[in-house]
């Protein structure tokens, strides 16, 4: 939220800088993001008077002007605006001087043949308001030749960011109360005057809704004239980073900003029989003052007349019954909205304004009378008018709740011991009571404040948090045990692993786009929605971590990014029996682009492919833990990879270690993403725990005594026949002696018969306690050929 100087003050008396004033806001928890100097963007503008203006000799729209600056020779500067004439005051803009509006620099240069040394401005290319029509006029004795910033004047403006629970800082009047309770000035009271209707209000008013527009006041003024606000009011809006628009609507937001309180105008000739709050109904629309058409459904709250709808209830009014320069006669709406229901609403029409910011947080409720007071009074001194009688339908909730407190808890609870006098000075200072007993009455202007411990926090961080004692936690003598679990030892050897490999982690969000789950939902059980999601777009959790990586993937692709190598380790979201969430420990690859870039010696980029996927996935695995050795490779990795490109890793046929392969084109097409991708699942929930094992410590390496024995072995089979599966068979032929095989060769061609290939595997035999003698070699080779036959595996002669 933001304000100026001035703003504040006209709350709260003090003599505070800005300096001091930010460093309390920050103390009493409302973080300062930024001040803004306005005199840092008006420098070099100068208060300079036109002495003569003359036709450009080129241009028809331009003038050549002689510019009195009030320091030594006029200058000469060339300008289009329809208003610059001799005699007139107003801004230059000299040379190296940046324009805010544009951010560009000012130079000397030449327009249509002519020499020019600088701008004159307007108040748009100043961003002190919407008028580019001419050139900003200034009061004839205004002082030529002073800095303009000086001149107007420099109100630096406060950049506050108000957390979720704090509705009653949403105005400047919230904040200048808690500068005010901790020490920094006077508040100043509201000042309220009620102002008498003299007629009925012509058009009923009533709630038809009470659960979400609890209460709803309005009165109606005629005879107003709607036109341009006052200076004062619109240096307030652009502070706030609002444009003014019109004396009425300015009006109400000027309320809004200084005590949080929404309301809105309508103009009376607009609206047909009463007006009232109701449910709307499925389908129903509506055209809202940003110029879009919303559907609604009968969950949402609107502001309606016996012909339509006029307005999203707490969220912005519509279009047609808005306030115009021709509105003479307006209604005034001050309602106390349910702030779930308008939550609820935003969210589903994915519409956000600065009244929804306040009424989902939770207005003051016992604002409404003063509120619509505040409202007519500063309509009938700006624009005139006469306002009718107050009508009131329903009645807002109390508001207000008594706690229970001990004056203890502030040490107890807080850290720092206060003394009770104390507290119930900061207490009272920021609107609470306390009878003799400590029970305190809340004001209805909290409603973040539920129990005793919000009341510590509240006298805590008034009297400084800075006076909270730092104190170390207690930590036992000796060497520290250690707190990881296996689960995290495992993410982060995973981690580690990966990157060591060449991949680079992402971490992209735990919610997708229906969509996007939709395709990655497999039967397990359905999808998790989230009932209050952050967007439409992540309302749904994650099955499975692919979807995300492909969106980084693209994301760096469209940005020119070659070749990509990304991994996540993290949970996806399955439902589980009875409807409880299961969440599982997973790891996704995603390998897109260039695996190599084109090159003398490779020709064309080599693209990455299933086997690549597979290396990921089998080398993954191995640093998991997962026995590599006995995994089959298998069908059927699923509907979002290639057929014939893909695979699955399992012990057994039902145990899915994981899944890798080429993702499906049409997959690919739906995300939008440039093929082809390989891409990898580990699924690490399903590895199997080590029996005895107490974690992923190894015994110590010894190296062997004698060096290893390697045969070759060329077995003619099946040209279906996986070659995983003759090297897991050679390899269990004798576990005593055998400790590797390789696959070297994969030969179809001359001297193999059709429907058949030749593989060829590297045996490596490891002696224990003697070498190997020929006799011993061969029954080794004989168990070899054996286990291979049953395969149908022949050795090739």
């Amino acid at each position: 939220m933001k304000f100026s100087l001035s703003w504040l003050k006209d709350h709260l008396d003090t003599s505070a800088s800005v300096e001091e004033i930010a460093a309390k806001l920050n103390a009493v928890g409302l973080e300062v993001e930024g001040i803004e100097d306005p005199a840092a963007k008006l420098a070099g503008f100068k208060v300079a008077k036109v002495l003569t203006a003359e036709r450009h000799p080129n241009a028809d729209k331009l003038q050549v002007l002689t510019v009195d600056t009030g320091h030594g020779t006029p200058l000469q500067v060339v300008c289009g605006a329809p208003n610059a004439r001799a005699g007139l005051v107003g801004v230059l803009g000299l040379p190296g001087a940046v324009v805010p509006a544009g951010g560009f620099e000012l130079k000397k240069s030449a327009i249509r043949g002519v020499e020019s040394n600088g701008m004159m401005c307007s108040t748009r290319e100043l961003e002190l308001g919407d008028d580019h029509d001419g050139i900003i006029e200034l009061p004839a004795d205004a002082p030529v030749g002073t800095d303009f910033a000086d001149y107007h004047g420099t109100d630096p403006v406060f950049d506050v960011a108000i957390t979720p629970n704090r509705p009653d800082c949403m105005g400047v009047y919230g904040i200048a109360r808690d500068l005010a309770a901790a020490g920094l000035g006077t508040l100043k009271p509201i000042a309220v005057q009620a102002v008498p209707g003299s007629f009925p209000c012509p058009l009923p008013i009533r709630t038809d809704d009470p659960e979400g527009c609890p209460a709803f006041f309005g009165r109606a003024i005629r005879g107003v004239k709607n036109g341009a606000s006052p200076q004062w009011m619109q240096d307030r809006l652009l502070s706030a980073g609002q444009r003014p628009i019109s004396a009425l609507v300015d009006i109400t937001n000027y309320v809004m900003l200084a005590y949080g309180r929404p309301a809105h105008a309508y103009d009376l000739s607009k609206l047909t029989g009463a007006i009232f709050a109701r449910r709307a109904q499925d389908g129903e629309q509506v055209l809202a003052l940003n110029g879009k058409e919303y559907t609604l459904t009968a969950a949402m709250t609107v502001i309606a007349d016996d012909i339509g709808v006029h307005d999203i209830a707490g969220i912005m009014g519509g279009e047609h019954s808005g306030c115009s320069d021709e509105t003479t006669d307006v209604l005034l709406e001050v309602a106390y909205f349910d702030p779930v229901r308008i939550g609820e609403t935003g969210r589903a029409l994915n519409l956000t304004s600065d009244a929804r910011a306040r009424f989902e947080r939770g207005l003051d409720p016992a604002f409404l009378d003063a509120g619509l007071a505040i409202l007519t009074e500063l309509i009938v001194e700006i624009c005139g008018g006469e306002p009718s009688e107050v009508i009131q339908a329903g009645n807002p909730p109390a508001g207000t709740k008594v706690v229970a407190y001990d004056p203890a808890m502030s040490e107890g609870l807080g850290g720092v011991a206060i003394p009770g006098e104390r507290q119930r000075e900061i207490l009272a200072a920021l609107g609470f009571h306390a009878d003799a007993q400590w029970n305190v009455t809340v004001p209805s202007w909290r409603p973040d404040v539920d129990g005793a411990a919000d009341l510590v926090e509240e006298v805590v961080r008034i009297h400084g948090l800075d006076n909270v004692a730092s104190v170390a936690l207690p930590r036992v003598d000796g060497v520290a045990r250690p707190t990881a679990t296996l689960a995290q030892k495992l993410e982060r050897k995973l981690r580690r692993a990966a990157a060591a490999r060449g991949l680079n982690e992402a971490v992209t969000w735990s919610f997708l786009p229906e969509d996007q789950a939709e395709a990655f939902a497999d039967g397990n059980g359905g999808l998790w929605t989230l009932a209050n999601p952050i967007s439409e777009d992540l309302k749904v959790m994650r099955p499975s971590l692919l979807p995300g990586l492909l969106s980084a993937a693209k994301r760096n692709g469209d940005r020119g990014a070659a070749g990509l190598r990304l991994f996540e380790l993290g949970r996806r979201y399955l439902r589980g029996e009875g409807g409880h969430s299961d969440e599982r420990l997973t790891l996704g690859v995603v390998l897109a682009g260039e695996k190599a870039a084109r090159g003398w010696a490779t020709g064309k980029a080599v693209p990455f492919d299933a086997f690549d996927a597979k290396a990921e996935a089998l080398a993954l695995l191995a640093e998991a833990g997962a026995p590599v050795d006995n995994l089959q490779v298998m069908g059927e990795a699923g509907a979002q990879f290639h057929p014939g490109q893909s695979a699955t890793l399992r012990l057994g046929p039902k145990t899915v270690l994981a899944r890798f392969g080429m993702l499906h084109p049409a997959l690919l097409k739906q995300f939008d993403v440039d093929g082809p991708v390989a891409a990898v699942e580990l699924f690490l929930d399903a590895i199997p725990a080590k029996r005895g094992a107490a974690g992923f410590a190894r015994a110590a390496y010894a190296p062997p005594a004698l060096q290893a024995v390697t045969r070759d072995f060329a077995f003619l089979v099946d040209a279906k026949l996986a070659a995983g599966d003759l090297v897991r068979t050679v390899k269990g032929a004798d576990k005593a002696n055998i400790v590797a095989v390789r696959l070297f060769d994969d030969f179809r061609g001359q001297g193999v018969p059709e429907g058949q290939k030749s593989l060829a595997v590297e045996v490596t035999l490891q002696p224990a306690e003697k070498s190997y003698t020929e006799a011993e070699l061969k029954a080794i080779a004989e168990a070899i050929t054996t286990a291979a036959a049953k395969l149908g595996a022949v050795l090739r002669g």
